[in-house]
């Protein structure tokens, strides 16, 4: 028997509100302040492997975005980077920790289509203090029911989140935009995967749709997602 959808987690950054156009356009400030010492796509993958390398020590979210590349910068200047360039890297990182939130089409009708008919949880991964700070900054904080900032997300977050709301993992569904980190772990542990596509997409996050999975959807934007709820619960 299908068990009834009752919790429904939704992503945050790039599903709810943007996020990753910032990044990149950090990143491009980034790649004109070390244009005279390394070409645009050598220090895109230098940086990309930097952020690959640190993650493990820094976590996902600005501030090791912004270790990244001044860890970058010192590897392509031999460490002769100017001090000048530092500090407009480190000023980047604050302009960005302090960018006003920007709903994404349809976030706030759909969080608030399904909010009386559901348990809502915020699941997001990146700093604490940033992630609380867009939060509170989106004037969405009201509908959840639960928020949880975690480091990463993978089956056993999923499973350790989803086993205290109601109807456990296979009475949850997850939504975002990432189909590494909000789709395929979700599906993995029984919940329903809900993919939401953005225009833009950080290199780590990027995995295949999966071939076969009978608790797979994607949906074109949010303004789809109450319609899909209701189908399915």
């Amino acid at each position: 028997m299908a068990q009834n959808l009752l919790t429904i987690g939704f992503d945050a950054d790039d599903t709810l509100w943007h996020n990753e156009r910032f990044f990149k356009l950090t990143q491009e400030r980034f790649a004109e302040l070390l244009k005279d010492h390394a070409d645009r796509d050598h220090l895109e993958q230098r940086l990309v492997t930097a952020e690959r390398r640190n993650i493990g020590h820094y976590g996902f979210g600005v501030k090791g975005f912004v270790l990244s590349m001044i860890e970058t910068a010192l590897e392509v200047t031999d460490n002769r980077v100017p001090g000048e360039v530092i500090g407009e890297l480190m000023e980047a990182g604050r302009e960005m920790l302090a960018h006003p939130i920007e709903l994404l089409p349809h976030a706030r009708e759909a969080v608030e289509a399904v909010a009386g008919s559901h348990h809502l949880v915020l699941i997001t991964k990146g700093d604490l203090l940033h992630q609380e700070r867009k939060l509170a900054h989106s004037g969405l904080g009201e509908l959840f029911d639960g928020v949880e900032i975690v480091s990463d997300k993978v089956p056993a977050t999923y499973a350790r989140i989803f086993a205290r709301t109601p109807g456990g993992a296979g009475g949850a569904m997850m939504v975002g935009n990432s189909m590494k980190s909000d789709v395929l772990p979700a599906l993995e542990i029984g919940c329903w995967g809900v993919h939401v596509p953005h225009d833009l997409a950080w290199a780590l996050e990027h995995a295949e749709a999966p071939s076969e999975a009978a608790r797979f959807r994607a949906v074109a934007d949010l303004g789809a997602l109450p319609d899909l709820v209701a189908e399915i619960g």
